[in-house]
């Protein structure tokens, strides 16, 4: 069986037209038309990928989202929405969407995000299934990154990341006290540098401070840097 993607759009004809493009680039797609049923489609097996309209019948795609979530689902979420303002692109990113995609969009595009979204969830799955081998660590302080394993301990507790979450702190520990912008770190962690999607990773910033940091309102770790971007502080002594 292919890679399995739930996508879950009310207008049929965007529906249709994501569904034959995902096929043809060898998904195994099942579309919905609302929230509700994208929700109980999970229950029963769970997709390898997500994607979901923000606004939909019943349930909408925060809906959703904050339910799988909340669940303890980690499965990739692509967010589709008509809507430009920045609180709409951030309330989704806040609630456990990876990524999201503004219409109107191409179709090249939207593959692109899928493809990438999916290759670091599998990076993920491999590497939580390797029990032997060395185990590179990389230590800044009370945070420890076992590379191989993509696992994140703080203050010796594991952190639970998402795939993006991870690649976002690894590529900052690669780096420490080397300032990124919004548009590098799309660039570098993302794989894109579309103008206007630079605040997924301001989310993600405060994702991540949310698990590593004791305060993240007084953020230790990954530190900003007024006017220039983001920083993993210097590694201590």
């Amino acid at each position: 069986m292919g890679t399995a993607i739930l996508l879950a759009e009310d207008q049929a004809d965007i529906r249709d037209l994501i569904a034959l493009n995902l096929r043809h680039a060898g998904y195994d797609v099942t579309p919905v038309a609302d929230g509700r049923a994208a929700l109980d489609s999970q229950a029963e097996r769970g997709s390898d990928l997500l994607i979901l309209d923000l606004m939909m019948p019943g349930l909408d795609g925060l809906e959703v989202c904050k339910a799988l979530r909340a669940r303890g689902r980690a499965t990739p979420i692509l967010m589709l929405t008509a809507k430009s303002t920045e609180l709409d692109r951030v309330l989704g990113l806040e609630l456990g969407a990876d990524d999201y995609l503004t219409k109107p969009f191409s179709m090249a595009e939207l593959l692109a995000r899928v493809k990438a979204l999916l290759r670091r969830a599998e990076l993920l799955r491999q590497a939580q299934s390797q029990t032997q081998g060395a185990v590179r660590v990389l230590r800044n302080g009370e945070v420890e990154i076992a590379v191989a394993r993509r696992e994140v301990r703080v203050r010796g507790q594991v952190v639970e990341l998402t795939a993006l979450e991870f690649e976002l702190l690894l590529h900052f520990a690669q780096h420490p006290g080397h300032v990124f912008s919004r548009a590098q770190l799309l660039d570098s962690v993302w794989g894109y540098s579309h103008e206007g999607y630079e605040h997924t990773v301001t989310t993600h910033i405060n994702r991540l401070r949310a698990k590593l940091e004791t305060d993240p309102m007084r953020p230790l770790i990954i530190l900003t840097v007024r006017g220039a971007g983001y920083k993993l502080r210097d590694a201590p002594p």
